[in-house]
């Protein structure tokens, strides 16, 4: 028999997938004796030409998917339809569409997770395949964000992950075309072995890592906050039209204004107050507040609804804002612009002379903001500073507002929630997108009436669907364990104060030490280190209570365009009242426990994604100072070094272990302190320190110090050397045994002291 043609060879491959080695192909042609060199040149041309892909022993028609494959899900498209991606086409021409039909007895599967799959072709459909389920596999690949570099194999990647020192090798035909110094987004593409270079493929190319713009991407991509809103989504964002007043009360008569940082793209929350003229509540007043009415919108299982669970909330960095909606609802029809109606979700609450609150009401209505002020204009009009827009304003509503507060102002004294005063620094960028400085925020009354007004409206709300008993997300903060409380008395006892011991923790306590260390040098340690000692707030179905605030019940629902957990809330308070077909959904009920779950998540990502960005722009912006001096004071002790809070920008820095004095130290992790095994210095945190900047890395945002002095005094630098200029080399066990003497003797001195 002649030797079969490349086109006879592709056509049986496609019919034989399972069965496409040489010698499978060999036999199905009756190639024999030296013509199997025929076969095998042929073959080997196909592999070069991209027409056959070679699989260990086998071949495949790149063109086509094997019958087994790994797939990865993609996003319900706007019928309800799932699809999947396959990850391991090597074919020119458009990837393949796969439609996935799940059975009643296959485990739920997730956009983003992977699974084995077997797939049918199919002809004169939509798509090209039909995937049945064959095991679940989990979206458990790692995710690499680095520095691609070219090489004649392929290219590596570098992390830019803290910490991350290994590299990943990237095959020619994986790099998606990447270029020599580009930001890459890459996922393993193979197991990882114990020798060697893991392997790794190009998924995205993001451009120039060192470009202003690319800080915030960097965190977004790492921390997997989506940036892009699916075209369903967008769509009904744009086709959405305003509310109109049916079943809505009127609210515009009321003198509601907005209060807001003076660059808000968004205002989702006003307020009033007004004298109350009830003779049975004297000097009592009358507050209201009014949220945008998202939940009109935004309606259970809409696109809309899908995306803004998925992101869960609003990602601000210094260049731009990750959205929960899209701009046509959270910068218009949602936003409660300056004389314009807009719908609202509001809550009228009596309050007694003490400020104490008596009794609120809910109403669902339309409101026409008189003013949206900026918190300086605000604070200037209450100062006696008015301008001509506040002016107009002072009688009606200013003035009253300020009365509230100071009402507000002694409950919150009687009711003693955390009171942490943080400095709150704000980096502000050039034209060019480049960090110009780094300023401390002022902070006004007029920020904490606001937050007073928002506080006692999430409180109501909380109260109110308790009322009704209607499911809800409670915000949820649990009181700070034994073992965080211990640590914060040793960082309390180190800066020469006291946190009381063995009693039932109240936020009281707390905010006695707070007072102790108000105005000294430790005003910020003190204020930092009990911040970290609290346990993270999260949303549950269940009421736990919230300790910072020291408060039995609390929700959120003042900013529905920002957190996913807020219309949840609308919606069950429009279920419990009645209101209209777009309250909380069956299936937002019985899913209740998994949205806590995910938006707590998402809450968490967005604040993890911030801080990164922050770290990478301060460190931009002292990569420049290399080599300068400054002072800060320690923030944490660990085995490997410390950490120092700079005074100057608030950056964090790290002090390597190997960089300190001429001698061994003992770490102690019960009292935070590092114990020199020779002469007993103590170093340990709120230390005040002098450093130099030794490095500086934006892509990472690592900082790393040398530290210079330590209160006031030089303090010797590493390594540590022996007599011969070589590391100094002592019994583990004499050293330990010294150095715990050491800590012992220290405990002792501070508890005596």
């Amino acid at each position: 028999m002649a030797l079969p043609s490349k086109q006879q060879i592709l056509e049986w491959v496609a019919e034989h997938p399972d069965a496409a080695s040489k010698r499978d192909i060999a036999k199905a042609f009756s190639v024999k004796g030296s013509d199997k060199l025929e076969l095998k040149r042929m073959l080997k041309e196909l592999s070069e030409e991209g027409r056959l892909e070679r699989r260990r022993k086998s071949y495949r028609d790149a063109e086509r998917l094997p019958p087994v494959t790994v797939l990865q899900l993609l996003e319900p498209d706007a019928d309800g339809d799932l699809f999947a991606r396959p990850l391991e086409y090597r074919g020119d021409g458009p990837v393949p569409r796969i439609l996935f039909q799940p059975r009643e007895a296959d485990p739920a599967l997730g956009e983003g997770e992977r699974f084995l799959a077997r797939l049918i072709e199919v002809k004169g459909e939509d798509h090209d395949y039909l995937a049945r389920l064959i095991r679940k596999i989990g979206d458990s690949r790692h995710k690499i964000l680095g520095i691609y570099r070219s090489s004649a194999e392929g290219g590596r990647i570098m992390p830019i992950d803290k910490g991350a020192d290994k590299e990943w090798r990237v095959r020619t035909e994986d790099a998606l075309g990447a270029q020599d110094g580009e930001l890459v987004e890459a996922e393993q593409s193979g197991p990882k072995g114990r020798l060697g270079l893991p392997q790794a493929r190009v998924l995205n190319r993001l451009g120039d890592p060192s470009a202003p713009k690319s800080v915030s991407l960097i965190a977004i991509r790492q921390h997997g906050i989506p940036d892009e809103f699916p075209d369903e989504a967008l769509a009904e964002a744009e086709s959405a039209k305003a509310a109109s007043m049916a079943g809505r009360e009127d609210l515009r008569d009321l003198p509601l204004l907005t209060i807001d940082p003076a660059d808000a793209r968004d205002h989702d929350d006003a307020v009033a107050a007004i004298p109350d003229t009830d003779p049975k509540n004297p000097g009592g007043m009358i507050i209201w507040v009014a949220i945008a009415d998202v939940a009109h919108y935004v309606t259970p299982g809409s696109a809309l609804d899908r995306e803004a669970r998925r992101r869960g909330n609003s990602s601000y960095f210094p260049d731009r804002v990750v959205p929960m909606l899209p701009d046509a609802l959270s910068g218009d029809l949602c936003s409660l612009h300056e004389a314009v109606d807009r719908p609202v979700i509001a809550v009228r609450m009596r309050l007694d002379a003490h400020g104490n609150k008596i009794g609120h009401k809910f109403h669902r209505g339309m409101m026409n903001s008189r003013a949206s002020l900026t918190y300086e204009q605000a604070q200037a009009g209450a100062d006696g500073n008015p301008d001509a827009q506040t002016e107009a304003l002072m009688e009606s509503a200013i003035k009253p507002l300020w009365q509230v507060y100071d009402l507000l102002k002694s409950a919150r004294a009687r009711r003693q929630p955390l009171d942490l005063d943080l400095p709150e620094r704000q980096i502000v960028l050039g034209d060019d997108g480049r960090v110009k400085s780094v300023e401390f925020k002022e902070r006004f009354d007029a920020h904490k009436l606001i937050e007073e007004f928002m506080v006692l409206a999430n409180v109501a709300a909380a109260e109110e669907l308790t009322r009704l008993k209607r499911p809800l997300l409670f915000r949820v903060h649990e009181e700070p364990s034994v073992e965080k409380m211990e640590a914060l008395r040793e960082v309390a006892q180190a800066s020469g104060f006291t946190l009381a011991k063995g009693q039932v923790l109240h936020t009281s306590h707390l905010n006695r030490l707070l007072a102790q260390a108000e105005g000294s040098d430790f005003d910020e340690l003190i204020n930092i280190s009990t911040l970290r000692s609290m346990t993270q707030a999260y949303y549950h179905p269940e009421n736990f209570g919230h300790f910072g605030l020291a408060l039995r019940s609390y929700a959120h629902f003042t900013s529905p365009i920002r957190r996913y957990s807020d219309l949840i809330v609308h919606r069950a308070l429009i279920s419990g009242h009645g209101w209209g077909d777009d309250g909380l959904s069956e299936w937002d009920i019985e899913n209740l426990s998994e949205t806590a779950t995910q938006i707590s998540g998402t809450e968490r990502r967005s604040m993890e994604a911030e801080r990164d960005t922050t770290d990478r722009y301060l460190a931009a912006y002292l990569s420049e100072r290399i080599g300068n001096e400054m002072t800060g004071r320690i923030s944490g002790v660990q085995k490997f070094g410390l950490f120092v809070k700079l005074d100057e920008t608030g950056a964090d820095g790290l002090v390597p272990i190997r960089e300190i004095g001429n001698e061994y130290f003992h770490y102690d992790r019960d009292a935070q302190t590092l114990i020199g095994s020779e002469t007993g210095l103590e170093i340990t945190v709120g230390q005040r320190v002098r450093v130099r900047l030794a490095e500086a890395s934006p892509l990472t945002g690592g900082l790393t110090l040398e530290l210079l002095e330590l209160e006031g005094s030089n303090v010797a630098r590493g390594p540590k050397q022996g007599r011969r200029g070589r590391p100094m080399r002592r019994r583990p066990a004499s050293v330990k045994a010294k150095a715990k003497a050491v800590a012992k003797k220290a405990k002792r001195k501070r508890r005596s002291g």
